[in-house]
């Protein structure tokens, strides 16, 4: 039984555009889609708030995931859609859906009662504890762009990132952009080196990654890999390759040279600053 994408909704317009991300994917890569909402048990029944209306907390629930149901099925009608409410605390409830997910969606903002109030407050409470990919649709998302990125640094989060990315673009027939942030020479007259993007650089580095790379290569071969080896930090690297990306794929955590030692360095950073979703790996992830 193939693993569902699981989405996160609230009713607010940026959980709408994970809804919408998250049935897409599940088009493509042939996977049902699973639409949860988390209801909080502290939550009063009974909400005070106008936009309520009389309607109780239960019947907001259900609506709410009746009307994006409902959604799917009308756009697109040949897609497995299944519901559920749960009540818990949302990065508990989601993280527990993440041990049967192939990956958990989410917007980057939403109402309180599910997404939190800034950028990465649900998303990055997943991201470093998920058992799945974590994918962060930030607002708008971008329709024309087809690329692929993927941050790599050889680690075994790298390596599961790339997968995923490979896995993507093979359903999108799209290219895959492999970008490995280069460590800078100590004596480099500019450290900070946010220059463009750079390929056939020499160094030992270079020649361990492309070794690295070429099995994927061979598992792989439909999907056009860009090798991009840029010098400086990943995060504004990243963030750039992001205004003409589809979707940034970075590992969880990683080796020093690329994403550094924990969840909210280079993942943080480029949650933040990304202009595209945000899909981040934990290890190991395999297909469906």
């Amino acid at each position: 039984m193939s693993r569902a994408i699981v989405v996160g909704v609230d009713g607010s317009p940026s959980a709408g555009s994970a809804l919408g991300w998250a049935a897409d994917d599940a088009s493509r890569r042939g996977l049902p889609l699973r639409i949860v909402l988390v209801r909080e048990p502290w939550a009063p029944e009974h909400p005070s708030t106008r936009a309520s209306g009389r309607q109780t907390l239960t019947e907001r629930c259900t609506y709410l995931l009746d009307q994006a149901a409902e959604q799917i099925r009308r756009l697109t009608p040949e897609l497995e859609v299944s519901t559920a409410v749960v009540t818990g605390a949302v990065i508990e409830r989601l993280k527990g859906e993440s041990e049967t997910a192939d990956s958990v969606v989410v917007g980057s903002r939403g109402l309180g009662g599910f997404a939190g109030l800034v950028l990465g407050s649900v998303g990055l409470g997943l991201a470093g504890h998920a058992h799945s990919p974590v994918v962060v649709v930030r607002m708008p998302v971008p329709g024309s762009h087809r690329e692929i990125v993927v941050g790599f640094d050889g680690s075994l989060f790298a390596e599961s990132a790339l997968e995923y990315a490979l896995d993507q673009a093979g359903a999108r027939r799209a290219p895959v952009r492999v970008v490995y942030g280069q460590r800078t020479p100590r004596l480099a007259p500019h450290p900070a080196g946010y220059g463009p993007f750079l390929t056939g650089v020499p160094g030992e580095e270079v020649a361990e990654i492309r070794l690295r790379l070429a099995p994927w290569h061979e598992k792989y071969p439909d999907v056009e890999v860009i090798e991009s080896i840029v010098p400086g930090h990943p995060v504004p690297v990243l963030a750039r390759a992001s205004e003409k990306a589809a979707l940034v794929v970075v590992g969880s955590r990683g080796l020093g040279g690329f994403a550094s030692a924990a969840l909210g360095s280079v993942s943080h950073g480029v949650l933040h600053r990304a202009c595209c979703p945000v899909a981040v790996v934990q290890t190991p992830w395999r297909r469906s």
